[in-house]
């Protein structure tokens, strides 16, 4: 019998979605499962963009360029330059994706053996995508203590060697909603120059800031003007997950017109998907105003009602719509899959994403998990309660150290 590749046995399982055959059986057990574990959002999609495709007059759906097409890219550096990021259209190229978008990337700026440092936990598919390309993640590690901040500058530079070809960066972030600052990014700005890095920075939650918090993106980073990489995608921001549109973004011509022959490999970008995104910049400010204010009061009610259960802890995130909680238990591996294999309150159990998964060092994030709050707020006041009754009898509980997250909260 023929082998699988060795990259393929290397490519790693999602930790977002592997405990979904347990949620299926559960559901054909009778139970509800509240699904907290994926940021599939069930805000509804701007009207906008629906119409594009409902009225467009074509009667063939044909390629595209394969950079996307020209009418939509214009469209695209205007809302750049309307969030304070000067780009041209021929620095914008449309992608399958924001995943896409990053693969094309490390494939055009690093060789395999290369090194990427990021900060985790991080989103765990950066691995599968690091996999592809051939390259190493080395991870410099944030913790739940402080929010997840970014590490010291020591951190990163004690990690740096000849092998080292870049950062990667998501802000606001996900798994944690850790919104980096300017002087945060700044500080990533004197470590790239310093060593001649590239920068990728994953910015498609721009939109979901909270608490009067503003987001700097790295393409207004001063002196790094060549180093940078935006990636962004319609994914999170108009609530478009199965349009799969993303956008690389560039001022470094030579990265453009590299990754440019990644994208001819695949001929185009979705039409359709392009089609609606280009309806989607039509998106009035109110759609937003009402989606940030909804998403402020699911946070609130999520991460308050979590910081209430004994032993739990969970920094409040300025951005996205996730969060991070540190649980008092063995380990959240095993609790996610017990509250779906075994636990049901008022016939009803949660899906979460146990954190291990979003780390890349060993044995980090073990009584840590993913929350989205993706879900209206009744069903998360339902989820809290759910946590609350699955932690008192859950066999693997343990009892919290002084100065642990119990402590914290």
């Amino acid at each position: 019998m023929p082998q699988i590749s060795q990259k393929g046995q290397n490519m790693p399982q999602s930790p977002i979605r592997k405990l979904v055959p347990f949620a299926e059986k559960a559901e054909k057990m009778g139970k509800s499962v509240l699904y907290l574990n994926i940021g599939q959002p069930d805000i509804r999609t701007p009207e906008v963009a629906i119409d594009a495709i409902r009225v467009m007059d074509r009667k063939t759906i044909e390629y595209s360029h394969s950079a996307g097409g020209a009418n939509y890219r214009r469209s695209l550096a205007e809302y750049y330059r309307s969030c304070g990021i000067e780009v041209t259209p021929e620095e914008v190229m449309i992608t399958t994706g924001g995943s896409e978008a990053i693969v094309f990337g490390f494939l055009s700026c690093f060789d395999p053996g290369d090194e990427v440092i990021i900060p985790e936990p991080f989103y765990a598919n950066y691995n599968g995508f690091a996999k592809i390309a051939g390259i190493n993640v080395v991870p410099v590690t944030a913790t739940i203590d402080n929010g997840f901040a970014l590490p010291p500058v020591a951190d990163f530079e004690a990690l740096i060697n000849e092998k080292t070809k870049g950062i990667v960066i998501c802000n606001p972030g996900n798994p944690t909603g850790y919104l980096y600052s300017k002087e945060e990014l700044e500080q990533l700005r004197d470590i790239v120059k310093e060593h001649d890095l590239y920068l990728f920075a994953d910015e498609v939650y721009r939109e979901f800031c909270y608490d009067g918090a503003v987001p700097y993106s790295v393409m207004n980073l001063e002196g790094i003007e060549q180093n940078v990489i935006l990636i962004d995608s319609v994914s999170k921001r108009y609530s478009m997950c199965g349009a799969r549109i993303g956008a690389f973004i560039s001022r470094n011509k030579e990265i453009l017109a590299t990754a440019l022959k990644f994208a001819q490999a695949r001929l185009s970008p979705p039409t359709l998907g392009q089609i609606a995104s280009e309806g989607a910049l039509k998106t009035p400010q109110s759609y937003f105003d009402e989606v940030i204010s909804e998403y402020v009061q699911r946070r609130d009610i999520l991460v308050k009602g979590l910081n209430e259960i004994p032993g739990v802890y969970c920094p409040n995130p300025k951005g996205a719509f996730y969060c991070v909680a540190k649980f008092p238990v063995d380990s959240t591996e095993k609790f996610c899959q017990w509250l779906l294999e075994e636990f049901e309150h008022d016939g009803k159990t949660v899906m979460m994403a146990p954190l291990a998964g979003f780390y890349a060092s060993d044995n980090k994030g073990l009584q840590e998990a993913r929350i989205a709050y993706v879900l209206e707020q009744d069903a998360l006041r339902s989820a809290v309660e759910c946590l609350k009754e699955a932690l008192k009898v859950y066999p693997g509980r343990i009892q919290q150290e002084a100065g642990s997250a119990e402590q914290l909260a």
